[in-house]
């Protein structure tokens, strides 16, 4: 049976609705999506109408999801502070290349390299899933983010 879910995401500070965005595409299996940029005095939004088919069996995904984590309570005050700077440059360089922002570096790899103090090339390799390319890519970018502390 199909069903429709409205999903609407502000331009302005919408990661918490992106995210949940995502949640719900990865646990259903999606029909079609229509989206519509839309603008009121109040600010503008994206909208997503989702058509799914309704089953009540998890789907493979749903079945193999990961609690999320909240690093403000894992990653001390300093960390923390680097992590959200590198959050920001990672959904910077997500938008201008148009891919997901996880295939620039996931929460956990982000998290390892706030742990580190003073970030180079060698020091970046050494966290568990970062290879040379995505350094050679997207490291200057964090390295530049460090002078600005």
């Amino acid at each position: 049976m199909v069903q429709y879910k409205i999903i609407t995401i502000p331009i302005v500070n919408g990661e918490r609705e992106e995210d949940e965005l995502n949640v719900f595409l990865r646990s259903r299996k999606i029909v079609d999506v229509e989206k519509q940029l839309v603008s009121v005095p109040s600010g503008a939004y994206w909208s997503f109408c989702i058509s799914y088919i309704f089953s009540s069996q998890p789907t493979q995904s749903n079945m193999s999801k990961k609690e999320k984590v909240d690093y403000k309570s894992v990653l001390d005050e300093a960390s923390f502070a680097r992590f959200t700077r590198y959050r920001e440059i990672r959904r910077n360089l997500s938008q201008t290349e148009a891919i997901p922002a996880y295939a620039i570096f996931t929460d956990e790899e982000l998290a390892e390299l706030a742990k580190i103090e003073t970030l180079t090339k060698t020091s970046m390799q050494k966290v568990n899933g970062i290879g040379e390319k995505r350094v050679e890519k997207y490291g200057a970018y964090f390295f530049e983010s460090k002078s600005a502390e």
